[in-house]
């Protein structure tokens, strides 16, 4: 049930994501609102994982990892964008640093 409460905040988020990006883009008044709404849903879906799991280290952990993974995938794949050799080190120790943070 965590999990899937997680998806749907990642899930959220990462369409507000996509939208921030388009909003960078081309911005609007309807944009800025449809973004603001779905960080807000995302928050939302956010507060049962948080209350069924009760171990803020671990689902916060996990929320992390899947936002960082899903904003790089957008990033990369839907707009291109070039990632250099130390942004990637830096990506790498960002991952590494959740992982350390959990233990």
């Amino acid at each position: 049930m965590i999990i899937m409460w997680l998806l749907i905040s990642v899930s959220c988020y990462a369409i507000g994501e996509y939208l921030s990006k388009k909003f960078a883009i081309s911005p609007s008044v309807e944009m800025a609102c449809i973004i603001v709404l779905m960080y807000a849903l995302g928050t939302l879906a956010w507060l049962p994982a948080i209350h069924k799991g009760q171990l803020l280290a671990t689902v916060g952990t996990l929320w992390n990892v899947l936002s960082l993974g899903i904003t790089l995938i957008i990033g990369l794949v839907i707009f291109h964008e070039v990632v250099t050799t130390t942004q990637i080190i830096g990506i790498c120790f960002a991952i590494i640093s959740i992982i350390l943070l959990n233990l």
